[in-house]
């Protein structure tokens, strides 16, 4: 639950300076968003999201001028027991069919280090839009080594309340706060 989404845009202050904004097309198959939560005081549950699509402006001259699009299939979450996956897309949760997506849209970047900024855009999730705060880290930026291409890749947390979207049952048992994990690698589109 979350998304998320992602990110960081901004945090390529490092390094090599690019002319305005460079666009970076989200690799879909190194980019996911990991979740965790507390189930009645005795286990940490963790599920992920993967199928992303989105890219990344980087405005290496003026950080705060990037920004970050994401979106994905619900249906995509994966929690490593279909039962309780079939349970999240159930009407007690998301109530989710095949054309629900989960969406992000950076609406500031805020730097915070040489490779770190906040990153605050609007979550749409469950047909619910609030503003989150991505804490995002650079971790490397520069050619692939296998195409040549040049790369970037990102780290970023936040934490949700599920019930402000529309998915609180079992609250408080259940942890309301969800932890939301998000790595991302993206091409850049020349």
């Amino acid at each position: 639950m979350f998304k998320p989404v992602l990110f960081a845009a901004a945090l390529v202050a490092s390094a090599s300076a690019v002319s305005a904004a460079d666009t970076y097309a989200l690799d879909a198959s190194h980019s996911q968003v990991l979740f965790n939560y507390n189930h009645l005081g005795f286990s940490t549950t963790f599920g992920m999201f993967s199928g992303f699509e989105g890219e990344i402006l980087l405005d290496a001259e003026n950080p705060a001028a990037s920004s970050v699009t994401v979106s994905m299939p619900t249906l995509s979450m994966f929690t490593g027991w279909e039962k309780r996956e079939a349970h999240f897309m159930s009407g007690d949760f998301f109530g989710a069919t095949e054309d629900d997506v989960i969406t992000f849209a950076s609406t500031s970047v805020e730097l915070t280090g040489d490779e770190t900024a906040k990153i605050t855009g609007d979550l749409t999730m469950n047909d619910v839009t609030k503003s989150v705060v991505l804490d995002a880290t650079l971790n490397k930026k520069g050619p692939h080594p296998r195409s040549g291409v040049e790369w970037a890749g990102f780290n970023a947390s936040t934490t949700l309340v599920r019930s402000e979207f529309g998915l609180g049952i079992g609250a408080p048992f259940v942890s309301d706060e969800v932890e939301v994990m998000i790595s991302v690698e993206a091409m850049k589109v020349e």
